[in-house]
């Protein structure tokens, strides 16, 4: 079976410099064989329709600018091998750095997340780390505030600490919580200028805030974000999702494998339960196969889930 590619070039981009990625993808089918003549690529084996429709997806994304490496590529494998698309998945443009790179969704799991945010009044985005939660959240935050869909970004995280002591950080509470939400603090200074950033800050239109401190209040016009939510009780996410007023929009992201509240259930567990069937509310579970990080981290959120898995058996 053959596949043509429109220029050397961009099948050099599809190979890799040294045939660095046609080696990944000849150890992800070892029952083929690929061989590389000028714009042409022939493949033989058992898989031939898999590896020319991989050659063709990753030939499109490359017609499209995407920057190509090891990770897209492994990427590409997986979703090739579910019957996905990898071209047709990562087509939709989110927002774009300050460098000018479009963010985009990386995967199914990630697609179905951006779309349930642009759809619903509240998301609940749940999965192991790696997957994107807080980082498509923001970008599609910034989108909605350049866009003059809201008015001001809200990020909060209960103030539960990871086996530390926030009464050991110098500074008030704001001071205390800010380190840990310095995932949200690295998204927002890759989307925009740090001075803007500072500006807006200032000006409070980017607001940080401890759970604690949303009581009471009525968020309106507002693109807000609940990190680590898996930490909150049931009576704080109530409270949380309560403050949303008109025009608001809410994520709440959290992984129900991490939660390090000494007392009482985590009120991310039982929501889904609670508010199933509310129109406006969606949940998206990701898992292993979203993970955008180093193929290492795959691997062990894969691992701890298989000794949950067994645990639970037992």
């Amino acid at each position: 079976m053959r596949f043509q590619v429109e220029s050397p070039a961009l099948l050099l981009a599809v190979l890799g410099r040294h045939d660095e990625y046609l080696q990944v993808i000849e150890e992800a089918f070892p029952d083929c064989a690929i061989f590389v003549r000028g714009n042409e690529v022939k493949v033989s084996g058992e898989r031939t329709e898999l590896v020319v429709a991989l050659f063709s997806e990753l030939s499109r994304l490359a017609e499209r600018g995407e920057g190509i490496d090891v990770s897209t590529v492994r990427q590409a494998i997986e979703m090739v091998l579910h019957d996905e698309s990898p071209h047709g998945i990562t087509s939709l443009e989110l927002a774009r750095t300050r460098l000018g790179k479009p963010i985009r969704p990386k995967t199914l799991g990630q697609r179905r997340y951006v779309e349930a945010i642009n759809s619903s009044t509240i998301t609940f985005g749940i999965g192991p780390a790696g997957t994107g939660k807080s980082y498509l959240a923001v970008a599609l935050a910034v989108a909605s505030l350049q866009a003059k869909k809201i008015n001001r970004i809200i990020l909060t995280r209960p103030a539960v600490e990871a086996g530390e002591r926030l009464g050991f950080l110098p500074g008030d509470l704001n001071a205390k919580v800010d380190p840990y939400l310095r995932p949200l603090y690295d998204a927002l200074y890759d989307l925009l200028d740090p001075e803007l950033v500072a500006k807006l800050f200032e000006r409070q239109v980017i607001e940080v805030a401890p759970l604690a401190f949303m009581r009471g209040r009525t968020l309106n016009s507002s693109f807000i974000i609940l990190d680590e939510a898996q930490n909150t009780t049931s009576g704080q996410m109530k409270m949380f999702l309560t403050r949303i007023g008109f025009g608001s929009k809410a994520v709440v992201t959290g992984d129900v494998t991490q939660i390090d509240l000494t007392n009482g259930r985590s009120g991310l567990v039982d929501v889904e339960e609670t508010l199933r069937g509310i129109d406006g509310v969606s949940f998206i579970r990701l898992s292993s196969r979203d993970v955008v990080r180093n193929p290492i981290v795959t691997a062990i959120v894969e691992a701890y889930d298989r000794v949950v898995t067994v645990g639970q058996g037992k």
